[in-house]
C-alpha cells in the first residue's frame, strides 16, 4: 500500500528529502510524475488517466505535506522500510488503508518510475 501523511503533520519537511521517488510535496505545491523520476513521456496513472510526465497536477493537500500515491513505492527496492515514516518526528506517515498493494505492485511501480 502507499504511505499517506495524516493531518497530525507538523509540516517539518523531514520526510521530503528522504523519498527516493520524489513523491512527497509541501502542501499546496503542484506535482509532476517527472519530478525525480526518469519518466519523460506520457504516463498512465492508477485511475487510468494518462498525463504528460511534466504536466503539473493539483496538490493532494493544501495544508500539509502529502505523498502522491502514483509515485509511492513504500521505498520497496530502495530501503528496508519507508524512509518518510522512519524520520517523521510525529509518526504521521502511515500506510494508506485505501491503497493496499503487495510488494510486486510496488516493485513494478519503481521499475516504471526509474527506467
Amino acid at each position: 500500500m502507499a504511505i499517506m501523511i495524516t493531518d497530525d503533520c507538523i509540516n517539518c519537511g523531514a520526510c521530503e528529502p528522504e523519498c527516493p521517488n520524489n513523491a512527497i510535496y509541501e502542501g499546496g505545491v503542484e506535482w509532476a510524475i517527472s519530478d525525480g523520476t526518469s519518466i519523460t513521456d506520457d504516463y498512465t496513472l492508477e485511475d487510468g488517466s494518462t498525463v504528460d510526465a511534466s504536466d503539473k497536477q493539483n496538490p493532494v493537500s493544501d495544508e500539509f505535506y502529502y505523498i502522491v500515491p502514483d509515485k509511492c513505492t513504500e521505498c520497496v527496492g530502495f530501503h528496508e522500510e519507508p524512509q518518510c515514516a522512519a524520520v517523521c518526528p510525529v509518526d504521521c506517515c502511515v500506510p494508506d488503508p485505501e491503497r493496499e498493494e503487495d510488494e510486486a505492485v510496488l516493485l513494478g511501480r519503481k521499475e516504471r518510475l526509474h527506467l
